[in-house]
């Protein structure tokens, strides 16, 4: 796996330079799956997001077509080895106030993955991993991970 890591307050940096170097890191999240697992997805249109929950879902053992739920908000995949919540909050005009249920899904026992996760920050749980995408050219990503709790420093560590 092709990486530069740089530990600053907490940050790391992990450089993809292709869609299946991005799917390999989310296979590798994956292996240090827990119940209530929250994974945070932020970037840009065409940064990688849905590309890295195909990539956690296909290693979950989900063998249907991973798409961007813009529309649904969720979609539940189910007959994987854990549930897996996939979100899309782009389309919610003023972000969730805690009306939507989406908040529900974070103690559902599976893993919740939000895309535009900034859009909800409000709800968000203290305890989370958050990845920003930021594209450097076609092929290129940089991924920042931040954990925010222990666990997640721990998964971190694990894999990176």
């Amino acid at each position: 796996m092709k990486m530069v890591i740089i530990n600053m307050e907490n940050e790391y940096k992990y450089t993809s330079h292709s869609e299946q170097d991005t799917m390999e890191l989310a296979q590798n999240i994956e292996s240090e799956k827990f119940p209530n697992m929250v994974i945070c997805l932020c970037g840009e249109l065409g940064s990688g997001k849905t590309v890295f929950v195909k990539g956690f879902a296909q290693s979950l053992g989900i063998d249907e077509n991973i798409t961007s739920p813009t529309f649904n908000l969720v979609k539940e995949y189910l007959n994987g080895e854990m549930p897996l919540y996939h979100m899309d909050v782009y389309r919610l005009e003023d972000g969730d106030d805690g009306t939507t249920g989406l908040s529900d899904y974070f103690s559902k026992n599976g893993v919740t993955i939000i895309e535009w996760s900034d859009l909800i920050k409000d709800i968000l749980p203290e305890e989370r991993l958050e990845i920003r995408f930021k594209v450097i050219d076609e092929e290129t990503r940089v991924l920042t991970l931040i954990p925010y709790g222990s666990v997640y420093e721990d998964l971190v560590s694990a894999v990176l």
